[in-house]
């Protein structure tokens, strides 16, 4: 089986996806990625340098603050899935949703490196973004679990 680390960088929108309705303050809330999917079962999929397998993202909640471009996501372990807990900068140009990590330490603005995807099928409670790695797109599909941002403890 082959290994792939997903890094994406800025291409060129296709006129299709400007079409679509984009609204980047209704992205606000917590959400979590119902499913994972990519085209290729001959390769293990590692996206956003995590070190784990796409598939471990599903389950994970993604704490979306538009107003203020902030947010994070959060990866529960389990099998060889590890804990991951990571704040981001995010941002929306058209359809593409681009977010960076932010190290503690570190501010945003020093930190260059980041990822770009496509968001696609926006509704109320659902979305999904569209990663390419090489020749394979992954696909992340998102459920709403809240639109407030407030995390429960």
């Amino acid at each position: 089986m082959m290994s792939l680390t997903a890094c994406s960088t800025a291409k060129k929108v296709e006129p299709t996806l400007i079409s679509q309705s984009v609204n980047f303050t209704k992205l606000k809330g917590i959400w979590q990625v119902e499913s994972v999917e990519y085209d290729s079962k001959n390769f293990r999929i590692k996206p956003f340098a995590e070190g784990v397998d796409a598939q471990c993202f599903v389950g994970s909640e993604w704490k979306l603050v538009p107003n203020d471009y902030s947010g994070s996501y959060a990866i529960k372990g389990g099998g060889s899935c590890i804990d991951v807990q990571r704040d981001i900068k995010i941002d929306m140009s058209g359809n593409e949703f681009k977010f960076k990590k932010v190290f503690e330490g570190t501010k945003a603005k020093n930190n260059t490196a980041g990822y770009v995807l496509t968001l696609r099928n926006q509704q109320e409670n659902a979305f999904s973004l569209e990663q390419n790695v090489g020749d394979v797109k992954v696909i992340y599909n998102f459920v709403r679990v809240s639109t407030s941002t407030r995390v429960k403890k």
